[in-house]
């Protein structure tokens, strides 16, 4: 028979696995809620595509996301579920993905006959962005930024790699730089193809096409900060108006804490207060 210190440890080790578990469902079932909560009051079928570092297992192991094929077919079901005159809010927070994953979603978002709203709380950076530009209407806090969708070729940007023959005399570069060469100048022609066509719907097609070179041609880095003011300049249909709602419902997906918190507030609102 057991002594009392196995069963101790037994249950300690049970409770290590079953806590990490229920703690999930809790949240899952919160998030539902919540999304439920923003379809009542907008009367919209709303997706969130939300990639953050969470604590996954009980050794709270971070887990990178980003768009990837899963998400696609995701979205892409959510959207076939949706009444073809409803409209979809789509909440958006990513670093990026596959182009192919992320073109998926934006050209199935562009089908979509009934208003299509792109909500950016934090960041949609490369192929978010790329959605981004499907949509009727992209809502932005005023401090969330977007970014440019250069393709990418492995680790180099396309755009540097076509600027190679430009510096080097070819008897000077390698088999394997030439096919990476033709590779990007295809992925860049394919990129600002693609992202023309879903401008043209929202503007006349010579801005479209300026825009588009503009940014799939490598003008900036892929991590340079589109922000709110610049978006609108540029001509994206982008407005301000956070509902609180998206906010409560990012609180819900949290990132992976650190082991030492390095942002501290009081999490409560303040207001200023009237002078008297």
């Amino acid at each position: 028979m057991p002594d009392l210190w196995t069963v101790l440890l037994a249950a300690v080790i049970l409770l290590l696995f079953a806590v990490p578990v229920v703690q999930q469902q809790v949240t899952r079932a919160r998030r539902l809620r919540a999304i439920q909560d923003l379809e009542a009051g907008r009367r919209t079928r709303v997706v969130a595509l939300i990639h953050r570092q969470e604590r996954i297992g009980f050794l709270g192991i971070p887990l990178f996301r980003y768009i990837d094929i899963n998400d696609s077919e995701e979205v892409l079901r959510a959207i076939r579920l949706t009444a073809p005159e409803m409209p979809i809010d789509l909440i958006l927070h990513t670093p990026g993905g596959l182009i192919l994953s992320s073109e998926q979603i934006a050209m199935a978002l562009r089908r979509h006959k009934g208003k299509v709203t792109v909500f950016v709380p934090h960041y949609a950076m490369s192929g978010g962005t790329l959605i981004c530009l499907a949509a009727d209407e992209v809502v932005m806090d005023e401090n969330a930024v977007l970014g440019p969708v250069d393709p990418r070729i492995g680790e180099y940007p396309a755009a540097s790699l076509l600027r190679v023959p430009r510096l080097k005399p070819p008897e000077e570069i390698d088999d394997e730089t030439f096919v990476l060469v033709d590779i990007a100048a295809k992925a860049q022609t394919q990129m600002r193809e693609f992202v023309a066509d879903l401008l043209r719907e929202r503007m006349d097609a010579g801005r479209a096409d300026s825009l588009a070179r503009l940014l799939s041609g490598g003008t900036w880095t892929h991590d340079y900060p589109i922000t709110f003011e610049q978006a609108r300049e540029l001509g994206l249909p982008v407005t301000s108006g956070m509902p609180a709602g998206i906010y409560r419902l990012m609180d819900l997906f949290p990132q992976a804490m650190p082991r030492r918190p390095s942002v501290a507030y009081v999490p409560i609102p303040y207001r200023e207060e009237k002078k008297r």
